[in-house]
Parts: C-alpha cells; sequence; structure tokens
C-alpha cells in the first residue's frame, strides 16, 4: 500500500471484523483510518460526523447484510476517523495547534498518497460531509463521486455558533457528561428514536450513548471548533462535476441546508434523498433506505458487481429492480431527486 517515498509515516493493528487500523503520522498529526476488503478493489472513502468515529457513524450502514454486500463487494472500505476520535485514542495535547477545515481536507488527501489511491469516492456525514466536499473542491481530479449526508455548506448560523460554544465549554469543564451527550444525540437522531416520556430510547441510541463515553473531550472540541470555524463553500459547488447523491432526514437540524445546497449544485450530476421519521444520521437510524438509492447511484460507474446475497424479484439487489434509465449521470439527478421514502418498521 504505501512506499518509502511517502511523507506519511505509519502504526498498523488488526482490528475485530478483518479491519486494520492504520495510524498515519500526517502533516497535521495523527489520524486513524481502517481499511477493510481488499485493496485491490476501487476505494470508498468514509468521514463521521462531530464526537463519532466510523463505528459509531456507519456501523448500522456497513452491518445491514444488504448494504454491506452491496458495499463491500465492490470496494476497499478506508475509514477515516476525525484526530484524537479513534477507540482507545488519548488526548491530543494543547500545544498543538488546532486544525483548520482545510488543514482537515488535506489530511485526506495525505490519506490517498499513502495508500496510493489515484481516485476515490467519499461518504460523509454533516461535519464530515463538509470535510469531503471542501476536499472535492480542492482535490477535484481524485473525488469520482460524493456520498453526503446531512451535509453542510454555509457557514454556521448564530445558532449553530451558540451552540457549538456551549458544548465546547462543558467539554472544557466536565468533559463528555450526560448534557453534552443529549446535546449530540439531538443533533444526530430524531425525536422518535431519541424516545420521550412514555417511549423507551431506542437500541442505536443507547449504543451511540455508550461510543460516545469513550471519547476524548479535548479532542472533541478540537473537531467541534474546527467546524464552527468554517465558510461557506456554496460558491464551489456549481464547480463541482462529480456525481452527488445527498441523504437527509426529514427531521435533521440540517435539513433546510441540505435542501440549499442541492438547489444549488449541478442538477445533471445531483440527486436528493429525504428520510421520513429520520435525524442527521441516516447511516445509523435508517441505512435500509440508503440502499436502492446507492445502488442506482453505483451502477452509474464501472466499478458496480452483483452481489450473490438475494437472488429474490424483491430485495433491492435484484437486477429486475434495475432501471436501465437511472444509469447515466444526467438521469440520475432527474429521476432521484427527490425521493420521499420511509422505511417500515
Amino acid at each position: 500500500m504505501g512506499d518509502s517515498s511517502s511523507s506519511v509515516s505509519i502504526d498498523m493493528e488488526t482490528i475485530p471484523l478483518g479491519g486494520q487500523e492504520h495510524i498515519l503520522h500526517t502533516s497535521h498529526g495523527p489520524l486513524s483510518v481502517t481499511v477493510f476488503g481488499d485493496v485491490d478493489k476501487p476505494a470508498l472513502v468514509t468521514y463521521p460526523d462531530v464526537a463519532l468515529n466510523h463505528m459509531s457513524c456507519f456501523q448500522g450502514l456497513f452491518c445491514c447484510p444488504e448494504a454491506a454486500c452491496l458495499l463491500l463487494h465492490n470496494f476497499c472500505i478506508y475509514h477515516i476517523d476525525p484526530p484524537g476520535h479513534e477507540l482507545g485514542a488519548a488526548a491530543i495535547s494543547s500545544e498543538r495547534p488546532l486544525p483548520s477545515v482545510h488543514d482537515l481536507a488535506d489530511q485526506v488527501a495525505e490519506v490517498l498518497d499513502f495508500f496510493g489511491l489515484s481516485s476515490v469516492i467519499c461518504m460523509g456525514v454533516t461535519a464530515g460531509a463538509y470535510i469531503l466536499t471542501l476536499f472535492a473542491m480542492k482535490y477535484r481530479e481524485r473525488v469520482l463521486g460524493l456520498i453526503l449526508v446531512s451535509p453542510l455548506c454555509k457557514a454556521p448560523s448564530w445558532t449553530e455558533w451558540i451552540y457549538s460554544k456551549v458544548v465546547s465549554n462543558l467539554l472544557y469543564f466536565y468533559g463528555m457528561c450526560g448534557v453534552v451527550k443529549e446535546f449530540l444525540l439531538q443533533r444526530y437522531f430524531s425525536k422518535e428514536a431519541r424516545g420521550g416520556a412514555n417511549v423507551i430510547e431506542s437500541d442505536i441510541v443507547l449504543a451511540c450513548r455508550r461510543l460516545l463515553d469513550e471519547r476524548q473531550g479535548t479532542n472533541v472540541t478540537r473537531f467541534l471548533e474546527a467546524i464552527s470555524r468554517r465558510h461557506d463553500v456554496t460558491d464551489g459547488l456549481k464547480k463541482l462535476r462529480c456525481r452527488t447523491l445527498i441523504f437527509v432526514g426529514e427531521n435533521s437540524p440540517f435539513h433546510s441546508e441540505a435542501l440549499y445546497m442541492t438547489s444549488k449544485m449541478d442538477r445533471k450530476y445531483t440527486a436528493l434523498v429525504e428520510v421520513q421519521a429520520c435525524g442527521s444520521m441516516v447511516t445509523e437510524e435508517q441505512p435500509h433506505a440508503m440502499l436502492i438509492p446507492l445502488e442506482y447511484f453505483l451502477m452509474g460507474y464501472g466499478v458496480y458487481r452483483q452481489c450473490q446475497y438475494s437472488t429474490s424479484p424483491t430485495s433491492p439487489l435484484s437486477p429486475s429492480c434495475i432501471s436501465p434509465e437511472l444509469l447515466s449521470p444526467e438521469s440520475m439527478g432527474l429521476k432521484l431527486k427527490p425521493i420521499k421514502t420511509r422505511v417500515s418498521s
């Protein structure tokens, strides 16, 4: 994968489920990249939201049998965790400069350089979607496609800025306390998933709550502050020529921004999927809603190979579900924009 001429050094550790964690020592500090699958296959790079890593942000999607079959059958997955967000991460020294969003996007380029990846498809959630969108703008020739979940493109609103300051102060004084976790869970999940007075909190929310306990508060603050200092990238959206698939939950706090972002992109290359009864983190709350749009999206590339997971005519992976007119970028935007979808229980 990497070679001795690379400017990035590496430590490796095998992790469960067949993945291998690589700690890359980049020009902007160490970064965890977990690789799943055959490195000879096309690359899919992921980047999670604030306070999450690949396990807490993408586990629901990749543990869904149909999605795992679709994605792992066709790609090698490179999960990038934000600095200091990997399992067992130590607190990042306060002497290290705070990263900018450009630093984080440049780190993605260094990951590609190390693994010898000339071009990739990117999947990001909210803050991670912003980083990968910025990466696509800076390194346009290296991005074949974007899969963005509840993405950001504008500078923070006053409401978001105040929210970030409150969370940062709580993290500084109290660490990953209960109040911070509630703020973050509201960011990720719909009210239905979080439960209420007479409703039990869903298993995915309980699992995410436990995984948040493992985050170092100082590391979360650094990523949150970087995202809070982001700039508006709207002007660059029209210049993107990679195919883009945007998912957003209708109950996401970033729903209106996802619609705004879609409206500013080239309709020939962009598709929007709105997921009913879902918050920001569609990958965890309703991963099944992503299956058919993802399949149609990936069919437009030369990387798609059918998986033998299911031969049922009603399977989202069945050839009988594929409409040939959905395979071109121009048609994709018209056919999938927008889709209202609901996953039954």
